[in-house]
């Protein structure tokens, strides 16, 4: 099975108490596409400008990830420019944001691409997020995130694209502004009756809780003892449990637990370097040997 993602490649600059890179490659749909290849065909729609780098684009393709419909345009790439402060990794500080060419261009696909039944909405203006799905030609399985930007400023175009997707994917911030509700789990069914089937809410270095009809579990994130860069680690999460369900049979409590599961992994290594220097020559065997030492911590 395929994977469409649609979302921001984009080109970071980080500062981080272990300093300073300019110019990653990164953007939501770039890491969710790195993650999600392990297990399935990934398509990713996004939009560049005429001065993205060629080279990270021979690398996206040589990790398989089809770019057929990352269309570059006249203008600047969406560049992110933040900073991580030495007592708080989780949360990062946007020093600068230069749009690009996202104001005027949006994200597509082609004529095959319409047919892919498994999406996924990256962070993105959820107004061209409930557009782009429209344009398919009704996927089976579909998956999206958002982020507090979005929360402020078009809840109501938020709440729409909530009532047409499977799962949505927050973290706990974003799911506490959302509901207005404290508690997680009261956050879970409160984003539950909008209209998705299941709700995973991110909790960082505490790992995050899977809720639906049938089934509520937390998983606790694997140990790191030292945090280089954080960046994308949600993206990267998103795409091993997006991944994992494309190329799953059937989606039952153990597949899930099993995805969740390769999605902390995966996030695990993202945040060990930057930008995408501990995932871009990732193998699943890798993967697979963590997942393991994973398992034997909670065994009990």
């Amino acid at each position: 099975m395929s994977l469409i993602v649609m979302g921001t490649v984009a080109l970071d600059s980080l500062r981080t108490p272990h300093g300073i890179k300019k110019d990653l490659l990164g953007g939501s749909a770039a890491h969710f596409s790195l993650a999600a290849r392990h297990f399935t065909n990934v398509h990713l729609s996004a939009v560049i400008g005429s001065d993205f780098p060629q080279r990270h684009i021979n690398f996206l393709e040589k990790k398989k990830i089809n770019t057929e419909s990352l269309l570059a345009k006249p203008g600047k790439t969406f560049r992110w420019s933040g900073e991580y402060l030495a007592y708080d990794l989780n949360t990062a500080v946007t020093l600068d944001t230069t749009l690009g060419v996202i104001v005027r261009h949006k994200p597509t696909v082609n004529i095959k691409q319409k047919k892919i039944e498994n999406v996924f909405l990256a962070n993105y203006d959820p107004d061209l997020q409930l557009e782009f799905l429209e344009s398919l030609n009704k996927p089976k399985f579909v998956g999206m995130d958002t982020m507090n930007l979005w929360i402020d400023a078009k809840k109501g175009s938020v709440t729409e694209l909530m009532k047409k997707v499977d799962l949505v994917i927050v973290n706990d911030a974003e799911a506490r502004e959302f509901t207005d509700e404290k508690n997680i789990i009261k956050c879970a069914k409160a984003l539950l009756k909008i209209g998705p089937k299941m709700v995973i809410i991110k909790k960082g270095e505490h790992g995050g809780i899977f809720y639906s009809k049938n089934h509520l579990f937390a998983l606790p994130a694997y140990p790191i003892e030292e945090v280089i860069d954080p960046t994308g680690a949600g993206d990267t999460f998103a795409g091993g449990v997006m991944g994992f369900l494309a190329q799953a049979k059937k989606i039952d409590s153990k597949t899930l637990i099993k995805a969740l599961s390769y999605a902390t992994i995966l996030s695990s290594f993202n945040v060990q370097g930057f930008g995408m220097a501990r995932t871009r020559d990732l193998t699943l065997a890798k993967v697979n040997q963590r997942l393991k030492v994973f398992k034997e911590f909670f065994n009990f």
